[in-house]
């Protein structure tokens, strides 16, 4: 599958997620996305990006954007997680890791490799960030930029 690239139409998905709700991308047209795509609830990294994201939630939310984190775990996994860390956004199980596939962010042996993608209100790629090596994670400050220029 080719890597998906800035101003393809994002591939769609329909999720389990917290609040133990299906979550399609669909019903976000109108209004930019950021999907995070993380390797594992609770490991040290994903816990220092997730809560970072969760404490700007606010300024992503003041530019009209949905952000929404996605993984492998299961969704009791998300759900203890969240709830453990206060995260105040969506986290998806992707437990097939066919979204994963979809959007170019498995790592060898079928691990997900830390991405970022946001969307314009098309849900066109507007910008995109695959880790090889997932030890640091996207500022949301540098993730804002991205949201404000998909709404400019």
């Amino acid at each position: 599958m080719p890597e998906l690239q800035l101003g393809d139409l994002a591939p769609e998905f329909n999720l389990i997620g917290t609040g133990d709700r299906w979550y399609a991308l669909q019903e976000f047209l109108g209004r930019p996305v950021v999907l995070a795509f993380y390797p594992d609830d609770f490991s040290p990294v994903c816990t220092t990006q997730l809560r970072a994201y969760s404490a700007n939630i606010d300024d992503f939310t003041q530019l009209g954007a949905v952000m929404l984190g996605i993984s492998p775990q299961t969704l009791s996994s998300h759900e203890s997680f969240k709830d453990r860390l206060g995260i105040r956004f969506p986290l998806l199980s992707d437990r097939e890791r066919s979204v994963a596939k979809a959007y170019g962010v498995l790592g060898p042996l079928g691990f997900y490799r830390r991405s970022v993608f946001v969307l314009d209100r098309e849900l066109h790629i507007v910008y995109r960030h695959v880790s090889r090596a997932g030890l640091t994670f996207r500022s949301s400050d540098e993730l804002l930029q991205a949201v404000q220029k998909a709404v400019a």
